[in-house]
C-alpha cells in the first residue's frame, strides 16, 4: 500500500526500486556517478571508451593483452554485410537517423540470429562496432552517393565514426573529445531506455528486440533529443545578452527549457563538470567561442533563476555540434555509446531473470450492468 501511494504521488515510477543491479549507481546522496564502483572521473580521465565498454559488458577493466584483443575484434566487426548495405540504402534519405539504426539492428537480427554460438556477448560486441558503421554508410549513401567503407581499421570507435562521417582522420581534440562523451553517455542506471530493454529481455525474446526496444524508448523527446533541443535553444541567440533576454522570456511564458536539472542528481551533473571544458576548447578551435559564450550566460541564469545547473547534454551539444556532427545525429551518437550499457543490462537481466510485470491501481468505472444492444 506505502508503495502504491508512492507512485499515484511521484508518477512514472520516480523514486520506486524496481530490481537490483551492479553495474551503475547514480546520484547517490544527489550526485556521483559509478561503473562498476569506479568512479567516472577517474574513467574519463584515465580510460578509453574499449576500456569502459569492457567494463560494463564483461564485468572487469580488461588488462593490456585483454584490451589489445578487444580493440583488434571490435576493428574487425565493423565491416557491413552486402544485405545490410541493402537495407541502409532502402532506408530514406529524409528518415530520423534513430529509426536508422533502429531498423539496422533488427535487421542485423535476421542475418545474424541469436545461437548458443552466436551469443549475446558476440552480439553486444558485433552492435557496438556497427552502430557507428550503419550511421554514417546510410548519411554518406544518402547525402554523397558513396558508398562508404566502413571498415576503418587502426582507429577507436569513436575515431572512426569522425573519420566515416567527416571524410578525414579527427584532430587530436577532436578524438579525445568524442572518447569522453561517449563514456559519460556508457551507463545510467535504470532509465527509461535501460528498463524498457531489461522488461523486454525478461520475456526472454532475443537480444536484438530488447536492444531495438531500447532504441525506441530512447526516440522519445522526454529521455532523448535533450542535446538536440539544446542545440537548438543555443542557435537562437547571437550573443550572450540575447541569450538572456530571450531566456528570461521563455521562463516567464513558462517553456521548459532542455538541457538543465536532473532526475536524480540534485547538485550537479559530474558529467557536465566534464564536457563543459571541451566545449569550451572545441568551440575556440573552431571559431564558434561565441557559441560557447551564450551557453554559459544561459547556464548563468538559469542557475540564477531557477537553481538549476546543466546537465551533461547541454554542452554536449556544443561538442557535438563543433565536431561537425548533424543535429539529428546527436542522439543517434548516445546509441552508439549506450549499447555496451543496454548489452550490461540485458546480460545481467538474463542471469537472475523474472518476468517483470507491475500491477496497476483501477481507476475506471464501478462495476456496471451489462446491457444487450437491442435494449439499449
Amino acid at each position: 500500500m506505502v508503495i502504491a501511494e508512492k507512485i499515484l504521488k511521484t508518477g512514472g515510477l520516480a523514486g520506486i526500486t524496481a530490481g537490483q543491479s551492479a553495474i551503475c549507481t547514480v546520484g547517490l546522496m544527489g550526485q556521483g556517478l559509478n561503473y562498476r564502483g569506479f568512479g567516472i572521473e577517474d574513467l574519463a580521465a584515465s580510460c578509453t571508451f574499449e576500456e569502459v565498454a569492457y567494463l560494463l559488458i564483461y564485468g572487469h577493466l580488461p588488462n593490456v593483452s585483454e584490451l589489445a584483443a578487444y580493440q583488434q575484434q571490435l576493428c574487425q566487426l565493423r565491416h557491413l554485410p552486402v544485405a545490410l548495405q541493402q537495407c541502409l540504402q532502402a532506408i530514406p534519405k529524409n528518415a530520423h537517423p534513430m529509426d536508422v539504426l533502429r531498423t539496422g539492428c533488427s535487421f542485423l537480427g535476421t542475418l545474424e540470429q541469436e545461437t548458443s554460438e552466436h551469443n549475446q556477448f558476440v552480439i553486444a560486441d558485433r552492435l557496438m562496432a556497427l552502430f557507428p558503421a550503419m550511421l554514417t554508410y546510410w548519411y554518406q549513401f544518402h547525402q554523397t552517393g558513396n558508398d562508404l567503407d566502413t571498415a576503418v581499421t587502426d582507429l577507436s570507435l569513436g575515431a572512426m565514426f569522425l573519420h566515416c562521417l567527416l571524410g578525414r582522420e579527427p584532430s587530436a581534440l577532436e578524438a579525445e573529445a568524442i572518447r569522453l562523451s561517449l563514456i559519460l553517455y556508457a551507463e545510467h542506471e535504470f532509465n527509461a531506455s535501460t528498463f524498457s530493454a531489461r522488461v523486454t529481455a525478461a520475456t526472454q525474446t532475443d537480444f536484438y528486440s530488447a536492444i531495438c526496444a531500447a532504441i525506441g524508448t530512447l526516440r522519445g523527446n522526454l529521455h532523448g533529443g535533450a542535446n538536440e533541443a539544446a542545440m537548438d535553444l543555443l542557435e537562437k541567440f547571437t550573443s550572450p545578452e540575447a541569450a538572456e533576454l530571450g531566456l528570461l522570456s521563455m521562463l516567464a511564458n513558462k517553456v521548459l527549457v532542455m538541457g538543465f536539472g536532473h532526475r536524480v542528481y540534485t547538485t550537479h551533473d559530474p558529467r557536465s563538470d566534464i564536457i563543459k571544458p571541451y566545449a569550451k576548447a572545441l568551440a575556440i578551435a573552431t571559431g564558434k567561442e561565441s557559441l560557447y559564450l551564450v551557453a554559459e550566460r544561459i547556464e548563468h541564469v538559469m542557475m540564477r533563476e531557477k537553481k538549476l545547473f546543466p546537465n551533461v547534454d547541454f554542452y554536449s551539444a556544443i561538442v557535438y555540434h563543433c565536431l561537425g556532427i548533424p543535429t539529428a545525429m546527436f542522439t543517434p551518437v548516445f546509441v552508439m555509446s549506450r549499447i555496451s550499457g543496454w548489452a550490461a543490462h540485458v546480460i545481467e537481466q538474463r542471469a537472475n531473470n523474472k518476468l517483470i510485470r507491475p500491477a496497476s491501481d483501477y481507476i475506471g468505472p464501478d462495476p456496471q450492468v451489462f446491457v444487450c444492444l437491442q435494449d439499449r
